[in-house]
């Protein structure tokens, strides 16, 4: 039930515009500090996971790999496997529910 609050919290996030999706596009939000929490999908490349996973420590960003990249993807409504949520509440109620 949890995973479902999570995905709906996605949802309200998206539609209200704090977040950003696609790789380049999160790697630069994490850059410049804006990415509270980074969502990468369990499925992803391992590539794409250690990427973000070594942006996410060296720039204090947490990032959660609990998602498959079709859940994200249906969650906001877009074909992504790389989230960041720009929003501290909507960041700090997705980590209690993801973990």
């Amino acid at each position: 039930m949890t995973k479902q609050q999570a995905l709906n919290l996605l949802g309200l996030a998206q539609r209200a515009s704090r977040l950003t999706a696609g790789e380049g596009f999160v790697l630069a939000a994490i850059r410049d500090h804006s990415a509270k929490l980074v969502l990468v999908a369990s499925d992803a490349s391992a590539n794409t996971r250690k990427k973000f996973s070594d942006k996410g420590s060296f720039y204090q960003v947490p990032v959660n790999f609990s998602l498959t990249s079709l859940e994200l993807s249906s969650a906001i409504g877009r074909q992504r496997s790389v989230i960041a949520v720009q929003d501290r509440g909507f960041a700090e109620k997705l980590v209690k529910l993801l973990t």
